[in-house]
């Protein structure tokens, strides 16, 4: 660890508490790397230290890549954002909403409007997260998905079982946090007629050189994989298998792909991605997005009453100074913005992940910032004040790394 920098000294200051077992950083600023570090452990128990090249399973930050693909489709003209998922899912042609999103299932009303492109794309779409609730709700997305990020479920009946679930609000009445972009990643291989994984290789992560990024590590990098922490009911810090909703090991021949939270990566592959961002979509001469595109992507599509309407339990939502584009947050306003969505200029965009991972794009100064980690949250446990580690590590990196791209 360099001793002289402070992100490095701060974030193994966590590490040596017990909070963390590693963690890997970047910092970019026009053209340049301006901070990195691995501190800490990438296999604890093994005594293998962490290190820049590290694999990270990076959970939701998966949501803004699939988005990218969708805006890309959007930008050759495969669909409009008001175009009706129904036209490539006719499983979702007749929906029904909830009456109340913890009743029974059968209290329910048809849907007043057809679920959008956009609407997925800004989390609008009535789609959750089954562990966000209480109700019978709960138990009927595990039924039917069979898991979060790795099921057995093929894509075709995942699609068509979702489609079977009612909604918890109309379309486009609020964001609601879910698989909104499992389900988009799973029509945008529909509509290219290939596998999820081999569409992002084919348009995002060959021309921006991102080596290291997919669902699934080859076997001969398989040691590069950061260990998943998680903590006991003690707030001792442990090895966990996997994440929930995850197998230890994906099958070989399993069709289902997340893209809302299935991919792994590296702070250079990420990097490249969010480049783009502070780069008007283009990365060293490889343009993706028309720069037009790329401004419809991360400007602002909620209302105040639908930024309001969100169905995350236990997860801060989308604070003040937030909105939301096409898959990223943005920056409204700089001084009620807080870090975990990313705290810049105007326009700044970004997107945490569930296992510690989290990146911001300002594409006021050029600036990146990404922080890897694993770090296993356990709802029941945050709630008890265990667990937070990776928030704080989060808050500090940013602070430090905040201070450096000035």
């Amino acid at each position: 660890m360099d001793q002289n920098d402070p992100i490095a000294a701060a974030l193994g200051a966590v590490i040596e508490t017990g909070e963390l077992a590693g963690a890997a950083t970047l910092v970019w600023k026009n053209g340049q790397v301006v901070q990195t570090a691995a501190v800490g452990w990438r296999d604890m128990e093994a005594g293998v230290p962490m290190t820049r090249d590290s694999i990270f399973r990076i959970a939701s930050m998966s949501k803004p890549v699939t988005s990218l693909a969708a805006i890309m489709l959007l930008e050759e003209g495969a669909f409009a954002l008001d175009t009706p998922i129904s036209d490539w899912a006719p499983e979702f042609r007749h929906m029904r909403v909830l009456r109340a999103p913890d009743g029974p299932l059968h209290e329910s009303v048809p849907a007043t409007r057809p679920i959008t492109f956009e609407d997925l794309l800004t989390h609008r779409a009535g789609l959750t997260y089954g562990d966000f609730h209480t109700g019978p709700l709960k138990a009927a997305y595990a039924d039917a998905l069979r898991g979060d990020i790795d099921s057995e479920v093929e894509p075709d009946d995942w699609i068509a079982r979702l489609g079977g679930l009612p909604l918890i609000d109309q379309p486009g009445a609020g964001f609601h946090y879910g698989c909104s972009t499992d389900l988009l990643g799973l029509l945008i291989a529909r509509i290219d007629g290939a596998p999820l994984g081999e569409v992002l290789a084919r348009r995002i992560f060959r021309p921006l050189g991102m080596t290291d990024t997919g669902f699934v590590v080859p076997e001969a990098e398989r040691h590069r994989r950061a260990r998943m922490y998680g903590f006991d009911r003690n707030g001792k810090l442990l090895a966990k298998p996997g994440p929930v909703g995850a197998l230890p090991e994906r099958p070989a021949d399993m069709a289902f792909e997340s893209g809302g939270q299935g991919l792994w990566s590296t702070l250079d592959d990420y990097l490249a991605f969010a480049r783009l961002f502070v780069g008007d979509g283009a990365v060293d001469g490889v343009r993706l997005l028309k720069p037009e595109t790329l401004s419809l992507m991360t400007t602002n599509r909620l209302t105040e009453a639908q930024r309001s309407a969100t169905g995350m339990v236990a997860v801060a939502a989308l604070g003040a100074g937030h909105g939301f584009g096409l898959g990223v947050a943005v920056v409204t306003d700089p001084e009620k913005a807080t870090p975990l969505r990313g705290r810049g200029g105007l326009g700044t965009v970004g997107w945490p992940g569930a296992f510690g991972g989290w990146w911001q794009a300002d594409p006021t100064d050029g600036s990146v910032m990404i922080l890897l980690t694993h770090n296993l949250i356990d709802l029941a446990l945050i709630d008890k004040g265990i667990g937070w580690g990776a928030y704080g590590a989060m808050m500090t990196f940013h602070g430090l790394a905040t201070a450096m791209t000035r």
